[in-house]
């Protein structure tokens, strides 16, 4: 299968506290990869690396072949805190992403508003934190690219309507694209994933496909985090 993304031992440290280290997996064509792991064990530092917003001490990323600073166009990404002006309504924002992104497909983030409950003349100052969240999510994953990377993306909404969430992503995600999902939410969400990597302590200490790991264990994934994360379970520094 075509890599997306190919990951090279790489380290980034903060002074005297461990970021990620030797860190090294590649993502292929057309799987969705939950990236999973507790508070402070990496994972928003891999999605920066990623994206390029940090810089690596050592170690190499490359995307479709491209240094990440130079692969922007082919990464829709969703961060954890939402980043649109409050006073804007769906309606510019789509024009913004339209200026930005000749990706966009504005048909597909109708459809997405649709699924959502939202109004495209609704300025985002008027919604609620989940609102937003869906609002933002509906136009990164409106563009057509071969890499979406999602933080968190379902952090302020409520359990009633991650379902429908999940079904408009699996109903609008293009299965030849690369989807990489961080999440807190694992027993939610894991029915998207078809294999994940979870981090520790910016190591990488399961990767693994989610049917593998379910038949071996016959276990869900977010019980099988719960038991490798548990008191005295945990990798030691």
């Amino acid at each position: 299968m075509t890599k997306v993304v190919e990951v090279k031992g790489i380290t980034r440290n903060y002074g005297a506290r461990r970021g990620v280290d030797t860190i090294s997996f590649s993502l292929v064509e057309g799987e969705i990869v939950g990236l999973l792991g507790p508070n402070g064990s990496g994972k928003t530092t891999l999605i920066k690396l990623i994206m390029g917003l940090l810089q690596p001490d050592s170690g190499e990323i490359t995307i479709r072949g491209l240094a990440p600073m130079q692969a922007h166009a082919l990464i829709s990404y969703l961060p954890e805190n939402t980043y649109l002006g409050d006073w804007m309504t769906m309606e510019e924002a789509f024009r913004v992403f339209e200026d930005f992104y000749a990706d966009f497909d504005q048909v597909k983030a109708l459809s997405m508003l649709d699924d959502f409950d939202l109004e495209v003349r609704q300025p985002l100052k008027t919604m609620s934190k989940g609102m937003q969240e869906k609002a933002h999510l509906a136009l990164v994953m409106s563009r057509n690219v071969p890499l979406y990377v999602l933080d968190e993306p379902m952090g302020g909404i409520d359990p009633a309507a991650r379902q429908t969430i999940l079904e408009s992503i699996l109903q609008n995600y293009n299965p030849g694209s690369t989807l990489l999902l961080s999440t807190h939410l694992i027993s939610d969400v894991e029915m998207l994933f078809d294999r994940v990597i979870f981090l520790d302590q910016g190591y990488v200490r399961l990767d693994r496909q989610v049917e593998e790991l379910r038949a071996e264990t016959g276990k869900s994934i977010d019980n099988i985090f719960r038991e490798l994360y548990a008191p005295g379970m945990r990798r030691k520094a």
